[in-house]
């Protein structure tokens, strides 16, 4: 019922919006400027009056920091990415786009991330943990967040395993590791608009556009990703996914692992 009303409810307002005879720039604005209240605030009376409890995984006590946490670590997971693959020849710098191009990606970025961490994380994996416990759950929503990416335009399935272990394991884990939403909305954010805004590679099988860098990809599709883009590198899967094992082994040492049928976990 919950993932129902935060999707529906996104996905009205969204429609609405494309359906403007505007200019796309306009569009994305006004997407960002309705879809994080909309998401938040329907996420905010699910919790506090169907659940009955504060949202404490969206509270503004060191919300920035997190955020800027996770930006710095989504960022980084990236450009080591590119690096590798520059350095196996698979990416090739061959000219720059004006600052401008920076604008779209940087806003689609953030929309997608507030959303899909509320949807996902926040909606998703927290319910689905109540019951089965941290491994099921994990497991469950990365499946779904994983197959869902098979609906884009240039999916393919090694795209969507990519997508289920780089994002669904890493990012459930973000947000096990801290309780909290917004380290995994600033990883989430930051990789997104990394590989769209700087690098100009395609998005989980999204057409790709142009970046503030223009490069030539050479190689073979397990290694440079295709059509897909660079998340479907086996590059990207080993880097996210050592990040991933890394949040989970710091979350059991600090007791934030729920157990099934575990109702609560100390947020100490």
């Amino acid at each position: 019922m919950g993932f129902l009303l935060v999707f529906i409810a996104v996905a009205i307002v969204q429609s609405i919006i494309i359906s403007l005879p505007i200019s796309r720039l306009l569009m994305n604005i006004l997407i960002v400027a309705f879809t994080l209240p909309v998401s938040g605030g329907v996420y905010y009376v699910l919790v506090h009056f169907i659940e009955r409890r504060e949202v404490r995984e969206l509270s503004l006590p060191g919300a920035a920091w997190e955020t800027v946490q996770g930006i710095v670590i989504g960022a980084l997971l990236f450009v080591t990415t590119v690096l590798v693959l520059t350095l196996a020849g698979a990416y090739k710098v061959v000219g720059t786009n004006s600052a401008s191009v920076l604008v779209r990606p940087f806003l689609i970025a953030v929309s997608s991330a507030v959303f899909e961490e509320i949807l996902f994380r926040g909606v998703l994996f927290r319910i689905i943990e109540q019951s089965l416990g941290s491994w099921i759950a994990l497991s469950l929503s990365a499946v779904i967040f994983g197959g869902l990416h098979l609906l884009n335009e240039n999916a393919t399935l090694i795209g969507a395993v990519a997508v289920m272990l780089e994002a669904g394991v890493t990012l459930a884990a973000a947000f096990v590791l801290t309780r909290r939403l917004w380290l995994p909305i600033g990883i989430h954010f930051a990789w997104n608009f990394t590989q769209q805004g700087i690098f100009s590679s395609a998005v989980s099988g999204n057409a790709a556009t142009q970046g503030l860098f223009q490069p030539v990809f050479s190689g073979p599709d397990w290694l440079t990703g295709g059509a897909f883009g660079v998340e479907a590198s086996v590059v990207a899967m080993v880097v996210c996914g050592a990040v991933g094992v890394l949040f989970i082994r710091l979350a059991q040492k600090r007791g934030r692992i729920i157990h099934r049928n575990q109702r609560s976990i100390s947020a100490a």
